[in-house]
């Protein structure tokens, strides 16, 4: 009863997909990919939805593009399949997605001899799962693979069964009856972070802009505040963060190394990750909550624009860096309203030449590395390879714009203000120049592979110039 038999092939073993045979969830997958193409198409899944899980599923999988080889297959447990296979064994691919999904994971495999899954009327999943196979080859007349409670009927129909990465109910069965098993690597702290995205809060950390420009570093209201609102906008980053990288796994996974994160290989599922997003969004609203009302606002505008880039804007030419350059600005608006401060137009046109720069480096960077033709458009972007030098001038001269207006406003009489001695602080034009100017060097070299924002948090050069600007800041308020 359920035993496994060592070695033995003597019957067919049906192998289930989702979260078995791959790491991921076909279905998800899909309906993100769908709402990728067009956010409208919620109202029609709704429709299908009210039709039941099979037609959903069926109908999912006609509007989209799948690429099986691309999927992150479990390597000791496909290995394991390969050499049953080789032994003679008869492997069947039986599955509760939908059946364009199988056949082409079937195809690309070639190791199954036939494959079973949902179609419009029928959701091949537990109970009915095991009928089928119990019709097709008798009660313990097959050995069953699967992973989660939902596969326990056909655990039970079967005469051995393999649990594969399991569930805690799956793994209560697995201990229960000894059967065999194949493990998956446990969820590492560093794992959640990378897919917090933490590296990239040092962003949110202009939310602190105002306050250290306007000499309100010593007043314990505004920094709380400040801090406030930097938490809510890493909590609201992140939670956008999950949903892009759900939204972009196809992509993801075609690029040597962003299909290393954890959505695109399959670490986490995600389910998983939209509780965490989920749970993320509700901390920053509660935030908000704490913080003057035109906070609320800036955190929904971020929210929306952020979507909106994940969902479109990120593949329209040039309108995805300015979009880029804007959500940098909006967050030192934020950190303007949380704490209740002026803000200088300085300021802000210098933020949105600045990361207009850097965020044209990023795209630099992607058509170097892009392997795609002439003419055609890099994967997920509105650029080709021949607009390479266009948009390497373009960020060189967003640079020199970003310390030029830097320039105009220390002689401007808004900087007497705050500071007695302005011309302590020119130093800063050179310092903007030497930072964004050598990451363009370093760029035209082939040698910047990281976000700019996260490489000048990181690399010694940039963050002795850094410290050197606020010293000169410090000094030039003092004397």
């Amino acid at each position: 009863m359920n035993i496994w038999v060592q070695n033995g092939t003597d019957l067919p073993l049906a192998v289930d997909l989702d979260s078995t045979l791959i790491s991921a969830g076909l279905f998800w997958e899909g309906l993100f990919q769908l709402l990728r193409k067009n956010p409208l198409f919620i109202f029609l899944v709704v429709i299908w939805l009210c039709g039941g899980k099979a037609r959903l599923k069926a109908e999912i999988a006609r509007r989209i593009d799948f690429d099986a080889s691309i999927l992150p297959y479990r390597e000791e447990f496909l290995d394991y399949l390969m050499t049953q296979k080789a032994m003679g064994r008869d492997l069947i691919l039986v599955t509760a997605t939908a059946e364009p999904f199988a056949q082409a994971v079937a195809q690309h495999l070639g190791i199954f001899s036939a494959t079973h899954s949902s179609n419009d009327t029928l959701h091949l999943a537990a109970r009915k799962k095991a009928q089928v196979l119990t019709d097709l080859y008798g009660r313990a007349g097959f050995d069953y693979a699967g992973n989660d409670r939902a596969d326990i009927p056909v655990f039970e129909a079967a005469r051995a069964a393999i649990v594969v990465a399991p569930d805690f109910t799956a793994k209560g069965y697995q201990k229960y009856y000894g059967s065999q098993s194949f493990g998956s690597r446990p969820i590492s702290v560093d794992t959640v972070l990378k897919m917090l995205s933490v590296h990239k809060w040092l962003k949110n950390l202009l939310v602190f802009a105002p306050a250290i420009l306007a000499h309100q570093v010593l007043d314990a209201r505004a920094m709380l505040e400040s801090l406030l609102g930097f938490f809510a906008f890493c909590a609201s980053a992140s939670a956008i963060y999950i949903i892009k990288e759900i939204i972009d796994l196809p992509l993801d996974r075609q690029n040597d190394t962003r299909r290393n994160r954890p959505f695109a290989n399959g670490t986490l599922s995600i389910p998983f990750g939209l509780t965490v997003s989920g749970g993320l969004m509700v901390l920053a609203i509660t935030i908000c909550f704490a913080l003057p009302p035109p906070f609320a606002l800036v955190i929904g505008i971020y929210v929306v624009t952020t979507t909106a880039y994940s969902l479109a804007i990120k593949r329209m030419l040039l309108v995805d860096v300015l979009c880029l350059a804007g959500l940098y600005t909006l967050r030192i608006i934020g950190g303007k309203y949380a704490a209740d401060l002026p803000l200088s137009f300085w300021l802000l046109a210098f933020s949105m030449f600045f990361f207009l720069s850097l965020g044209l480096v990023t795209r630099y960077v992607e058509l170097q590395t892009s392997k795609v033709s002439k003419r055609d458009r890099i994967a997920g972007r509105g650029y080709r390879p021949e607009d390479l030098s266009i948009v390497g001038q373009a960020g060189i001269a967003s640079a020199f714009t970003a310390a030029l207006v830097l320039s105009l406003y220390f002689q401007s009489h808004e900087v007497i203000g705050y500071y007695s001695s302005p011309w302590l602080i020119w130093p800063l034009v050179p310092i903007v120049l030497y930072i964004t100017v050598r990451i363009w060097v370093l760029a035209y070299r082939r040698e910047m592979h990281e976000d700019p924002v996260v490489f000048i948090a990181t690399d010694w050069r940039s963050l002795l110039f850094v410290g050197m600007g606020g010293a000169f800041l410090l000094i030039g308020s003092l004397f």
